[in-house]
């Protein structure tokens, strides 16, 4: 238990005991602990300097610990928080030394000085919890290390680590709390002049997709975006055509080091390899179908053409994890460490549903589950100040109605998507459902059926169905499912926009 006569410093020439116990203590500051509880007891305002980032638990000595969260409720109540109200509250608990602890919450408020550096205590405090939980998770690491099964993978292990310190790091972000409007209202000035100065006039990342562009003004930083569409509709597509344009804009200034234009991509590819997502853009880049580059069906022109583009990705600023399966919080440490090493600038994650959440979320349900996944994405935007692509699947109802135009309810799980989404977005293409509707030939149904796909043939529908910062409506654009490329649609072609 805490002893209340604090030790002095021992002078410069003491020599340690020699039969002293050769072990190493928890890191803790019993001095601060018991100057930040008596500030609260002297004066309860104490207690708003460090409620936003001070847990019971931070406290090394568990009395201590205790009395901080019965003040903390006594506060909270409207109730004044002193000796004497919180003497109920431990008059059973065993003596601390020669005093009880009624008594010893008299002394902590009686040696009190100020309030001043009650912050400073509370982050000293705080400081120290968190070493000795990165010990505990060390020490957990060495012991799991040595005692693990001979067939146990270690990659396990990283990123059950990994996890730990994720939950830890989300922990302690306390944030900065209120910032004047002086503040926010340079960034906003900074966002508009940057949007002035860019060629097109976008405030965000350009997705190489004029109209697109125009109606969502570019990728918007700290957004989450959702893609969504049912199978074969080119949500992966679309994702790899706005990679490469991203990645392909990317220039930095020579002397910040901060990108001008374009960004650092990093590409969650939880469904297709590598390999696969690589294929796909040397098909669009060359203009090459993807079967025929998957079955060797090229020739030596083919060839060369493939060489080209290849060579021209050679540099792309875009990086691949292909791992599946992953958790959002191992989705959000490895974004940070691409942000530290490479200056990440936007995050494509294909798709939301093959994310996991926690194992405690996962047991309350898939819909929490996925509510679980939509915060932290949104919250990792947030924190890394970039754009985020997340790609979702549609339910079937879709397939039910006879207009197959996707809507915000058909979003699986749709509550929590729709709800932590900045914008949302479908890909329609009617031209898939058209063609295996086809008629009887020779009958006046077949004509009227190809005058139908004449109208949609290579088309595709972007519907931006929720933007926080912009009007809603229909994009279209050129789509060639052989190259899995989509283009601007020639100004001819442009059919009007459906705005709401």
């Amino acid at each position: 238990m805490t002893a209340l006569i604090r030790q002095t410093p021992q002078g410069p020439h003491h020599e340690p005991h020699s039969e002293a116990p050769d072990y190493r203590e928890a890191p803790h500051n019993l001095e601060a602990e018991q100057d930040l509880l008596g500030a609260i007891l002297v004066n309860n305002e104490a207690l708003d300097r460090v409620s936003s980032f001070l847990k019971p638990d931070h406290f090394f000595d568990p009395l201590h610990g205790r009395i901080f969260e019965s003040a903390a409720k006594l506060i909270m109540g409207g109730k004044r928080a002193t000796p004497i109200t919180l003497k109920t509250f431990f008059q059973a608990d065993p003596p601390v030394g020669d005093l009880t602890v009624p008594q010893y919450l008299g002394r902590l408020a009686a040696n009190a000085t100020t309030i001043i550096n009650a912050e400073d205590y509370g982050r000293t405090v705080y400081d120290l919890a968190v070493r000795r939980n990165l010990i505990e998770i060390g020490e957990s690491m060495v012991n799991t290390a040595y005692d693990s099964p001979i067939d146990a993978e270690p990659s396990k292990q990283i990123e059950e680590a990994e996890q730990r310190l994720y939950e830890l790091a989300e922990t302690g972000k306390y944030g900065a709390g209120f910032e004047p409007f002086s503040s926010a209202l340079t960034d906003a000035i900074d966002m508009a002049a940057n949007a002035y100065q860019r060629d097109g006039g976008l405030s965000g990342l350009a997705t190489g997709f004029a109209d697109l562009d125009q109606r969502m003004g570019g990728l918007q930083a700290s957004d989450l975006i959702i893609l969504a569409g049912r199978p074969s509709m080119g949500k992966t597509a679309l994702a790899t055509n706005i990679a490469y344009h991203v990645a392909k804009a990317y220039a930095a200034d020579p002397n910040t080091g901060e990108a001008t234009d374009g960004a650092v991509v990093g590409f969650f590819s939880l469904e297709m390899s590598a390999e696969q997502l690589a294929t796909r853009i040397i098909s669009e880049q060359s203009q090459i179908s993807s079967e025929k580059i998957r079955r060797g069906r090229i020739d030596s022109n083919d060839f060369d053409r493939i060489v080209e583009a290849s060579q021209e990705l050679q540099n792309l600023p875009l990086f691949i994890d292909q791992t599946g399966g992953i958790s959002v919080a191992q989705l959000a440490a490895r974004a940070r460490r691409l942000k530290r090493q490479r200056g990440l600038g936007f995050i494509i994650v294909d798709y939301l549903q093959l994310l996991t959440g926690s194992s405690r979320r996962a047991q309350e349900g898939r819909v929490q589950e996925v509510s679980e996944i939509t915060t932290g994405l949104k919250a990792l935007a947030k924190e890394l100040h970039v754009p985020i692509l997340a790609l979702s699947q549609l339910s079937r109802q879709v397939e039910q109605r006879d207009d197959k135009r996707p809507q915000l309810a058909d979003l699986r799980e749709s509550g929590s998507i729709e709800q932590d989404a900045d914008v949302v977005m479908f890909v329609f293409r009617e031209e898939y459902y058209l063609e295996r509707s086809q008629p009887r030939e020779n009958t006046e149904e077949h004509r009227q059926w190809q005058q139908d796909m004449e109208a949609v043939m290579g088309k595709a529908e972007v519907i931006v169905g929720k933007q926080r910062h912009g009007p809603t409506g229909t994009v279209t654009l050129q789509f060639s499912p052989e190259f899995t490329r989509f283009s601007n649609l020639a100004a001819s072609d442009r059919l009007p926009d459906r705005m709401e």
